[in-house]
């Protein structure tokens, strides 16, 4: 992926506020201190689109990122942090619930993972919530450089049976330090948008 655009659009807290325009969108979800900010900067080859903040639960809206004017990265609030009142946290839950009922153009989640925990519960709420709605999921483990290579294997083969995933389940480690697999996210990103783009030549065609 050639990144020739980035814009940081709006920030979202309400259905009427959520973008409702044709480009696709790509969620980005998972836990508050998982290193989503620090994905996100990673991938764009930038260090200012996300703030990356030493305190886990800062992003507690749904924020835009509009990217080569062809799609969006739309990050959701980190979830399971615990350091935040109850209000927060239901208020955090229902903003992300009716994000994912009421947005359109959802292509792909990726949902992020620290690979050196096992998924928590509000993880597997996510992914069941994220399946029960007919999204694709990328599982991206996260912090890689943190563990050698015969741990990262020997975790990322506990992490899907603790998930129960079959080995045609799409996961990828990765490390915003080094970059590791970066370009192979990407792949994943924009075959998601070619399968959609495919999709919708191959319906014009039968129309014809």
């Amino acid at each position: 992926m050639i990144i020739r655009s980035i814009e940081f659009v709006t920030s979202a807290a309400t259905k009427n506020q959520f973008i409702q325009d044709e480009l696709p969108q790509i969620i980005l979800s998972g836990r508050s201190n998982v290193g989503k900010s620090s994905f996100i900067n990673a991938m764009l080859n930038n260090q200012k689109v996300a703030r990356v903040s030493q305190t886990p639960g800062k992003t507690r809206l749904v924020n835009y990122i509009r990217i080569n004017s062809q799609f969006y990265f739309v990050d959701l609030p980190g979830y399971g942090y615990a350091k935040v009142n109850h209000e927060t946290l239901q208020a955090f839950k229902t903003r992300i619930e009716t994000f994912l009922a009421t947005s359109r153009s959802l292509r792909l989640a990726i949902l992020l993972l620290d690979i050196r925990h096992m998924p928590t519960q509000d993880d597997m709420i996510m992914r069941n919530y994220l399946i029960g709605r007919g999204i694709s999921i990328l599982y991206v483990l996260t912090k890689l450089d943190k563990l050698s290579r015969s741990q990262a294997l020997i975790q990322e083969k506990k992490i899907r049976e603790h998930f129960g995933v079959d080995a045609n389940e799409r996961f990828i480690t990765f490390s915003a330090k080094t970059k590791a697999n970066r370009d192979l996210i990407w792949d994943m990103i924009e075959s998601s948008l070619k399968s959609e783009s495919e999709e919708i030549q191959s319906v014009g065609e039968t129309v014809r």
